[in-house]
């Protein structure tokens, strides 16, 4: 991915999250935090997965 493509999608994700905590405030369980934050995601048009294995070596 090309490094512009990169920091738009960096900005994205961040201003997702960013939004997420401004309407749930701090204090909830992480879980409530990551389905919010793919809910989010979707609804800016970002395919998004919940606990995603990857191998670590």
């Amino acid at each position: 991915m090309p490094s512009n493509q990169f920091d738009e999608l960096s900005r994205r994700v961040i201003g997702c999250a960013i939004e997420v905590h401004s309407e749930l405030g701090p204090g909830l369980l992480e879980s409530a935090y990551e389905r919010a934050l793919l809910h989010e995601l979707t609804l800016a048009g970002l395919s998004a997965r919940r606990q995603q294995a990857v191998n670590v070596e």
